[in-house]
């Protein structure tokens, strides 16, 4: 079963949660388009299992409903319509902080045997951020789990997080997606990709997307998002096993449960989504705690200080209003209050010096970044060590932004040996700016030709590529990089257009010997986007 009830929260509100005067038209629409995609991903649901024990097997029913390969094309397409969205974020550091969380899961479920070698080579397996501050994670077909900025920041600890991944992990490997669909009431994927594609058309046309909500076609399909408990049960249980055997603490389901459940009976600010599509009755709870063995041992939160870095940097990209960032660079200048532990503090400075950086408050920025020097200073050295390489992260991070080479170039020699994604963009952006010498622009160039090569899928180290090219006077390899980056993010279309303005501005000059090979690789390319372009169109033309 596809979340949907977390995705109809997340993108489609109803009339409670929607003020029409305080949302733009874009994000409305957006809202629509996940509201719709949940529906159409669903459909109406199959008769209703009769009891947790009574669920299918793995893959019973599921595979005539659609198979895995179909459930992977379906998640695809709808990856390749959202992936563009601005509120689909891309930040390497968050990005490695969770997959962190969700590879540990993985291991643990194939050990587990959730994951069946038949079914793993079919499925992406992959998570991914949403800019949002509602506290809410939802799973999509093939194997794609989104990932609210809003649930990072108010869990305590990764074992809190990873028992909502845990979770959605689950309703993956036992296909609940697909076994909520019933064999007569499934629709074609095509039909799904064109509403997919509808939407988003919408979205560049407010009124339209308003009218569409207004007509109540998004509410009308709210009665078939009704899931089955048993599912939700069978995605708690399982979910619990996978969560313990990757080595989280036992406590993180039912403490999640529990600070989620409190979070919203004191403050009902319907930013609870994940509780609204996962009722959590008492009985639910206490099935959670249960688990946990005999003695009913009070619940802990573990304090994890990596994560307290990690709720603070999801606090500040959640909401980058200057309104929201300006208080929080007010806290990371001035001292701490008595009340806030080291810690904290330490938590407090981190995302007011980030705050900064993303207003181009410079001043503000190197103020900040000194203050966070000295709290971290104060911390248990157990501690400081741990958060160390990431205070560098943020140093290099906000030296880069601000062009300063010479404070970026000592926060980067203090990770040398760091071969992470993040550490190395943040060295490919310091090796982009004005006045490097050409010849770490070429090494910068030479590691991300060697990233793209591993993941052709990484948007943001093909724009860097291209960035260097342009850089190294390669105009050429600059304009495949970017076509490649823009491919990556599923604009296909964007990503032709590209490659033929640089076949057309190489017909316009005297190509060298190397601009004959890198057309060569260009026309190669162009003619595998173009057959790709061409059967998404028929793909849509049969949907509509």
């Amino acid at each position: 079963m596809i979340d949907v009830m977390s995705l109809r929260d997340r993108f489609m509100p109803t009339s409670r949660t929607l003020p029409p005067a305080r949302r733009p038209g874009r994000r409305a629409a957006r809202q629509v388009l996940a509201g719709l995609l949940a529906a159409a991903c669903v459909l109406p649901p199959a008769p209703a299992l009769a009891a947790a024990g009574s669920l299918p097997a793995l893959g019973e029913d599921a595979d005539a409903a659609l198979s895995p390969a179909g459930e992977r094309a379906l998640g695809e397409r709808i990856m390749r319509s959202i992936r563009s969205d601005p509120d689909v974020i891309d930040d390497p550091v968050l990005r490695a902080y969770a997959d962190q969380i969700w590879l540990r899961l993985l291991a643990a479920a194939r050990q587990r045997g959730e994951i069946t070698p038949d079914l793993d080579p079919r499925f992406a397996w992959q998570a991914f951020l949403v800019r949002d501050r509602t506290v809410n994670a939802f799973a999509l077909p093939g194997g794609y789990v989104g990932i609210h900025l809003g649930l990072i920041a108010v869990t305590t600890n990764r074992d809190q997080l990873a028992s909502v991944l845990a979770h959605e992990l689950t309703h993956i490997t036992q296909r609940h997606i697909v076994r909520s669909i019933g064999i007569q009431q499934r629709q074609s994927l095509v039909s799904i990709a064109s509403m997919v594609l509808g939407v988003l058309a919408a979205s560049r046309a407010p009124a339209a997307a308003q009218a569409l909500m207004t007509g109540g076609q998004a509410v009308a399909m709210q009665d078939q998002l009704n899931f089955s408990r048993d599912m939700e049960r069978e995605a708690d249980r399982v979910g619990f096993g996978v969560l313990t055997a990757a080595g989280f603490d036992a406590d993180g389901m039912a403490a999640m449960f529990e600070k989620l459940a409190q979070a919203s009976r004191l403050n009902d600010t319907l930013e609870y989504p994940y509780l609204r599509s996962h009722p959590l009755t008492t009985e639910r709870i206490g099935e959670a705690r249960a688990r946990l063995g005999p003695g009913m041992r009070p619940l802990t939160e573990r304090i994890d200080p990596l994560h307290q870095l990690m709720r603070e940097r999801s606090r500040v990209l959640m909401d980058q209003r200057a309104v929201a960032l300006r208080p929080l660079i007010d806290e990371a200048v001035q001292p701490p209050p008595s009340t806030l532990d080291a810690l904290q503090a330490v938590a407090r400075g981190y995302g007011g010096v980030l705050a900064a950086t993303l207003l181009r408050d410079d001043a503000a920025a190197v103020q900040a970044m000194k203050q966070l020097r000295e709290r971290l200073a104060a911390l248990p050295p157990a501690q400081r060590s741990v958060l160390q390489p990431d205070i560098e992260r943020l140093a290099a991070e906000a030296a880069v932004a601000r062009g300063d080479t010479v404070s970026a170039d000592a926060a980067l020699a203090a990770l040398e040996g760091d071969t992470g994604r993040a550490a190395l963009l943040l060295r490919a952006r310091r090796a982009v700016l004005p006045g490097t010498e050409p010849a770490q622009v070429q090494a910068a160039a030479s590691t991300l030709q060697l990233r793209v090569a591993a993941a052709p899928d990484d948007a943001q180290a093909w724009t860097l590529l291209g960035q260097c090219w342009e850089r190294l006077g390669q105009p050429l390899r600059a304009a495949r990089a970017h076509a490649e980056s823009s491919a990556a993010l599923g604009r296909i279309a964007d990503a032709v257009e590209r490659l033929r303005a640089a076949q057309r501005q190489a017909r316009s000059r005297s190509p060298s010997a190397a601009d004959f090979v890198e057309l060569s690789v260009i026309d190669a390319r162009l003619q595998a986007l173009e057959a790709e372009m061409r059967q998404l169109q028929r793909e849509d033309a049969r949907g509509s």
